[in-house]
């Protein structure tokens, strides 16, 4: 059936005489009757084309019989329909020496190179995802052309590395090099129009026109464009170094050197060696295999494959095809419309007109920001249907409560939809703190109400949690787990608690941040010192983009469920802005004042006054708090699953990606040295930072 299946997804693909054949290995050759080869690659065991060092070797095979036999042609593509190829296997590094990864890059370089040297003229056929070593294969070809849902990049930075099988020579020397640098130091994917514009590839065709594209590229009329003016320049070093100060100044503004180097190694590298090929592929080799020895690679590595992990929480289809969302506020207008981008049905009802327009205006500007292609915006759009009268709810499979957090509005809201839910419909509640339990109190069917925990803004924040109670049934448990992976998010499973996982662990941050700005230390310093450590934005900006309301709402909650010594008190000034309307971003007020762009207004930190308060123990007393609520999480069994917790915690916070998770980062930094330090700290701050009981079962 599986066979079946792949043999009707390739119909669409041009695969020339190949179609027919079956594989060899990875790859399906044949020979048309023009004298070109086309080489498939359909890896027999994997669903995405992966490169890998069995790949190679049969390339590599098949090379030294075309050096012989010298074909007319050469035409490179892929039997999958998901894509040409999703970049290298991450797993064939894992555990291995740096003497053994130069030895795997050497020979990975040489078939490359002997593939680029072929005296007869190569194309690569790109369509889909075509990433990281796929797109090093298609640089080694003479000719790339692209199908219009191409898209290309190198992503290997997400990993705490640079290019290594030829990609940080290959793709400066064939396309705009700034703007190949920019894709290397950024990781971000570009779509095939793009990749034309700054000459990666040569061409963009629709998949119908792919053999009339092999054909102009195989008899020269398909011409590589001129290098421009700035590109020429690039080829000598001074005018390398005007363009490597620029981009490091961009780079430091994203990620710090000491704790992300890699990008910073690669400007390095190009700056020095980019007008000598050979001098820069034997650097990219030696740096490469130095860079997966960095506990910054391994970590990231690590954040790798727990997303792996998550997006495998998945078990069959949820059965979604229909949404329907209850609230056009913030939260409600982001999630439908981000379902409807994920190609979901979605209607969305508020008791008023005026927040389901407004929601739509905002969902347009945010798909249009995500997409960046102006039809699939108007289908997307087309999708979001505003139902002022809730007619979506008795046709919908899953219905969202997105209502401000009061039970009982959440209680009326759910007694008017139940009666409605037609047969097997979930139910679900994007509270952030409300007990499922309780809220479930009054659903003659609780088994099918679940918690869809989502985080603002939704387009950005990837974590969803899949919040469960008492009364859940493990269908509807499976259902929601796999609606939250459908529209792209990863989902992580909790248990009905006190501020589930996220804001139990990140209002203790947020809510110590508050102390010491109360101490007098400037708040530029405290969001500074907590970006040193990793995080993606400071506490104090943090509060102000969560919102002064809700932050202080949410605070004053899990204090009184948790117990007064969990958390210090809200400042009395926090009350009063809040009564003031000076909510933070929202209100262009808050902790910063912000301008027309939404961004906050802040002293720069050479601009601080020398003698204005520090704290040494700042980034324990941010950071430790956090780490202590995840260890009360996990010791009360809200989850128990350490890298789901690390998971949840860099993609639902932003925990320091380059420290692998905060469970993770615990460990490595010493179980027993962080609880000494919390007992330190509570002598000197109070029982706040007593640490929680469950440290010693960790250790365990």
């Amino acid at each position: 059936m599986g066979r079946m299946l792949n043999a009707l997804s390739q119909r669409d693909l041009e695969l020339g005489p190949a179609r027919d054949v079956e594989p060899t290995g990875h790859f399906r050759v044949a020979k048309d009757d023009n004298g070109v080869v086309w080489m498939v690659l359909d890896r027999t065991d994997k669903r995405v084309n992966t490169i890998d060092r069995p790949v190679l070797e049969e390339l590599a095979g098949h090379i030294e019989r075309f050096e012989k036999e010298r074909p007319a042609a050469i035409v490179i593509r892929s039997g999958k329909a998901a894509g040409f190829a999703a970049g290298a296997d991450i797993n064939q590094f894992v555990g291995a020496s740096t003497a053994e990864i130069k030895a795997a890059l050497d020979q990975g370089h040489q078939v490359l190179d002997r593939l680029a040297a072929l005296p007869c003229r190569t194309i690569a056929v790109v369509h889909g995802h075509c990433l990281g070593a796929g797109l090093e294969l298609a640089l080694a070809c003479d000719r790339r052309i692209a199908v219009s849902d191409a898209s290309l990049g190198f992503p290997e930075v997400m990993l705490g590395l640079h290019p290594g099988l030829g990609g940080t020579f290959r793709a400066p020397s064939i396309a705009d090099p700034v703007e190949a640098m920019t894709m290397m130091l950024t990781g971000r994917a570009m779509p095939a129009k793009r990749a034309r514009s700054i000459g990666l590839v040569d061409a963009v065709v629709e998949e119908r026109h792919v053999a009339a594209a092999v054909e102009a590229a195989f008899y020269g009329d398909l011409r590589k464009k001129s290098p421009s003016l700035q590109a020429r320049a690039m080829g000598y070093k001074p005018g390398r170094q005007f363009a490597a100060r620029q981009m490091r100044k961009k780079t430091a503004e994203k990620a710090r050197q000491e704790n992300y180097p890699a990008p910073f190694k690669l400007i390095d590298l190009w700056e020095e060696h980019g007008g000598n090929p050979r001098a820069m592929q034997r650097a990219e080799i030696d740096s490469f295999a130095e860079l997966i020895e960095t506990e910054t690679s391994k970590n990231l590595v690590r954040v790798f494959f727990l997303r792996e992990k998550m997006k495998g929480l998945k078990d069959g289809s949820s059965g979604v095809k229909h949404l329907h969302v209850v609230g056009a506020g913030a939260m409600g207008g982001e999630i439908a419309a981000w379902a409807a981008g994920q190609g979901f049905k979605v209607t969305l009802g508020d008791i008023k007109l005026e927040p389901i327009g407004g929601a739509v205006k905002k969902a347009a500007k945010m798909l249009e920001k995500v997409l960046k292609d102006p039809l699939k915006v108007r289908d997307a759009l087309d999708r979001l249907i505003p139902d002022p009268d809730g007619l979506g709810i008795s046709h919908a499979d899953l219905v969202i409560e997105a209502v401000p957090e009061k039970i009982e509005l959440k209680h009326k809201i759910y007694a008017a939809i139940e009666p409605q839910l037609k047969e097997g419909a979930l139910l679900a509640t994007n509270t952030s703190a409300l007990p499922l339990a309780d809220l479930a109190a009054g659903l003659k069917d609780p088994s099918r109400f679940v918690g869809l925990h989502f985080f603002n803004p939704v387009s950005r924040m990837q974590l969803v949690e899949i919040v469960s109670h008492d009364r859940i049934s493990s269908e509807t448990a499976r259902r929601a787990t796999a609606f939250a992976a459908e529209i792209s998010r990863l989902p992580a499973p909790v248990g009905s608690a006190p501020g589930f996982l996220v804001n139990r662990a990140l209002t203790p941050y947020m809510a110590e941040a508050l102390v010491l700005l109360d101490e007098g230390i400037p708040k530029e310093r405290i969001d500074l010192r907590a970006e040193e450590f990793g995080m993606p934005m400071g506490p104090i900006e943090l509060t102000d983009q969560v919102g002064l309301d809700i932050a202080l709402d949410v605070a004053t909650s899990l204090r009184e469920r948790l117990g007064e010594n969990t958390l210090p008190p809200a400042p009395d000034w926090l009350t009063k802005m809040v009564e003031e309307k000076r909510l933070g971003r929202k209100t262009g007020r808050g902790l910063y004042d912000y301008d027309d762009e939404g961004k906050p207004k802040k002293i720069a930190p050479e601009a601080l006054p020398d003698n204005s308060k520090d704290d040494p123990d700042m980034i324990d007393r941010l950071i430790l708090p956090m780490l202590n609520a995840v260890v009360a999480c996990i010791d009360e069994g809200v989850i128990t699953d350490e890298e789901i917790v690390d998971g949840a915690m860099i993609f639902g916070t932003g925990f320091a990606p380059y420290r692998g998770g905060p469970v993770h980062y615990a460990r490595q930094r010493g179980i027993d040295g962080i609880v000494q330090r919390m007992k330190d700290l509570a002598a000197k701050h109070g029982p706040r930072f007593e640490p929680h009981p469950g440290w010693e079962r960790l250790k365990g």
